[in-house]
């Protein structure tokens, strides 16, 4: 968290090195030892200026700003996320009950430089290694923080929309129909997670991952028909420094997507293509809906088929239930295969039950349960509560 600070607070500082270096002998220091009464701070020009630069002195005393066009700019904001999750997990063919405690945090900063497009990048850091923080996937950086990821969003048009950037999904811009509240990862994929949740390059859960993906891209867009139809693409590679982008060696992934919504309803169609190596790839087809009962829970349901090159076709399917108000909070109950299953393998499930109250504006306290099947193992099954901060 120090490197963090110091890697904030650097380049603010060196900017004002030059200025006070430049005035020293000109600042009336009884005027700075008693700042907080001091609103601004006009110093005398050594370069023969006609009208001298106005700053201000921040009330912290970090340091001083442009008062017009310095410091961060306007039109960068920032915000920031924090979990701890306490929870006991047992079963899964040889995992011990025991009650552990995990943590992850990220920010995240936007800069607009036209007031329609945006410069986005995050910030992640975690400890989470237990398998209660496996199960809701969370970031186990072993405390280092971690850009996880920086885009470049701009519009071309009043309806197209087009996204470029590092780590960054293909789906980034995708609408699919879903509107299960979930709580464990696998379940946050609406049975879709390749065909409509497709990843980038490496990062890809299907693909196999290079050692090196320094040199990876996505671009992806979209464009919205104003009815509720829209229609988004992308594609991405990650095949580091030695095999560049969009080659025979890399291993690329290709998505685009048609989705109608409402607010009572909706559908999707996704379709995936993704290259395991130089001479394989898999294609997924998803299909996502959601309906909403009037007073009553909203209901999603996801389907996807997988074919890849080397085996027969392989399909999973999900449903899921959200109450979105329900007593103070929220509450959802739904269940997944594991992964997509050739027609002769038997199936494996998981199970989830959860339910969400937010306690003020930024803190959200969500205590779930969940059943995990396990091939030739008792079944694993977790208890976890999960306190949500964002600010």
């Amino acid at each position: 968290m120090k490197l963090f600070k110091s890697l904030l607070v650097a380049p603010a500082t060196l900017g004002l090195l030059t200025p006070f270096s430049v005035s020293a002998n000109e600042v009336n220091l009884n005027d700075i030892s008693n700042y907080s009464d001091v609103e601004n701070i006009e110093f005398a020009n050594s370069f023969d200026k006609e009208e001298p630069i106005q700053r201000t002195l921040l009330a912290g005393g970090e340091g001083l700003v442009e008062s017009y066009d310095g410091g961060f700019s306007t039109t960068t904001t920032a915000s920031f996320g924090a979990d701890f999750v306490i929870g006991a997990v047992d079963g899964g063919g040889g995992t011990t009950e025991a009650t552990t405690f995990d943590y992850q945090y990220g920010m995240s900063l936007s800069t607009s430089f036209t007031g329609e497009d945006s410069l986005d990048l995050t910030i992640e850091t975690g400890n989470g290694s237990s398998s209660s923080a496996t199960i809701l996937d969370m970031n186990s950086m072993g405390d280092a923080m971690t850009l996880d990821g920086i885009t470049y969003t701009f519009p071309l048009g009043d309806a197209l929309t087009v996204m470029v950037g590092d780590s960054t999904d293909v789906s980034a811009l995708y609408s699919t129909a879903c509107t299960y509240s979930a709580f464990t990862d696998l379940l946050s994929n609406c049975g879709s997670g390749t065909a409509a949740g497709l990843g980038g390059g490496s990062t890809n859960q299907n693909t196999t991952a290079t050692t090196d993906d320094a040199s990876s891209a996505t671009f992806a867009a979209s464009y919205d028909f104003g009815n509720g139809l829209t229609v988004a693409g992308g594609l991405s590679a990650a095949g580091g420094d030695a095999a560049g982008l969009f080659t025979k060696e890399s291993h690329d992934v290709y998505g685009v997507q048609a989705a109608y919504n409402t607010d009572s309803y909706g559908v999707s169609l996704s379709y995936a293509l993704t290259e395991t190596s130089s001479t394989a790839d898999s294609t997924f087809l998803g299909v996502n809906a959601y309906y909403s009962l009037d007073g009553g829970p909203s209901l999603s349901v996801g389907f996807e088929s997988e074919d890849p090159d080397t085996t027969a076709e392989e399909t999973g399917y999900f449903v899921g239930l959200t109450w979105d108000e329900l007593g103070p909070g929220s509450f959802s109950v739904g269940m997944s295969t594991l992964e997509n299953y050739l027609d002769t393998e038997t199936e494996l499930y998981q199970y989830e039950a959860a339910y969400s109250y937010a306690v003020n504006d930024g803190m959200t306290i969500t205590p779930g349960i969940f059943i995990k099947e396990v091939a030739n193992a008792d079944d694993e099954t977790g208890v976890i509560v999960k306190t949500s901060f964002s600010f």
